[in-house]
């Protein structure tokens, strides 16, 4: 029974998010729902519940953990300012006028807002926002236009400053210590955030190329998914979700 203990909690966890409830509640009343299992069949001490709120503690006071809220806040900044539908804007005015050109103005804006914001969810909501629709009321293929969202959506997991690199540093940086220490070596080397930002930009920017070129020859090879726009005016729409006005050519 111990043993699929893990497996029931993932399963459970799953469930409550997809029923819709907060993942902050989720995570954490779903955990103590099963610790509080746990301690009535003897699989779980009750004791480890004490070390909480040290544990949280340490969270707080580690400044390395400090980025995570500061990058929350500069995506919802990104949003709420329309920075990012400017930028989309002037991405579309450079490639528009391209084959596929739209789909490459959301990879390299996707690019850029997940260097911004590290998020991957305010990266794929905004571009979703801005960009499906329009990408669709063009002519580009659903599976051409939901694709790119998707893929340059991901970027913001690797590409620095990401809050899932500053996690992983934080993480890495004591199971190195520690194995180190257990190694004998009582000076350790440490791993640290800047560390890892450096190993992740080259493979960041090679999926960005790898995302242009996959359209550039969708749109030599596929050119039907593809459509080439032509911009009519450049006045911007005050109540419009996409300020430049394209027309298919």
């Amino acid at each position: 029974m111990a043993e699929l203990m893990p497996i029931l909690l993932f399963i459970c966890i799953c469930v409550a998010l997809m029923a819709g409830y907060p993942v902050a509640f989720t995570l954490g009343g779903v955990s103590l729902v099963f610790a509080g299992i746990g301690v009535l069949t003897n699989t779980f001490d009750a004791t480890y519940l004490s070390a909480l709120p040290n544990r949280l503690f340490g969270i707080m006071n580690n400044q390395t953990m400090l980025a995570v809220p500061l990058f929350v806040f500069m995506g919802v900044m990104l949003e709420k300012s329309r920075v990012a539908e400017d930028l989309l804007e002037s991405m579309s005015r450079l490639f528009g006028t391209l084959r596929g050109g739209l789909a490459i103005s959301v990879c390299v804006v996707g690019a850029l807002l997940a260097a911004s914001t590290g998020i991957v969810g305010a990266t794929v909501v905004t571009m979703g926002l801005l960009a499906l629709p329009t990408m669709l009321r063009r002519g580009y293929d659903p599976a051409i236009s939901t694709g790119t969202l998707a893929a340059t959506g991901t970027l913001g997991q690797i590409i620095p400053p990401s809050i899932v690199l500053v996690l992983l540093g934080d993480v890495m940086s004591s199971a190195y210590q520690q194995a180190q220490l257990k190694m004998g070596i009582f000076s350790p080397k440490t791993v640290s955030v800047g560390d890892l930002f450096v190993g992740a930009f080259l493979p960041g920017m090679l999926l960005v190329g790898m995302y242009i070129l996959y359209i550039i020859a969708v749109a030599i090879f596929q050119p039907k998914n593809c459509q080439r726009c032509r911009r009519k005016s450049s006045v911007r729409s005050s109540g419009a979700s996409w300020p430049m006005h394209l027309s298919r050519r």
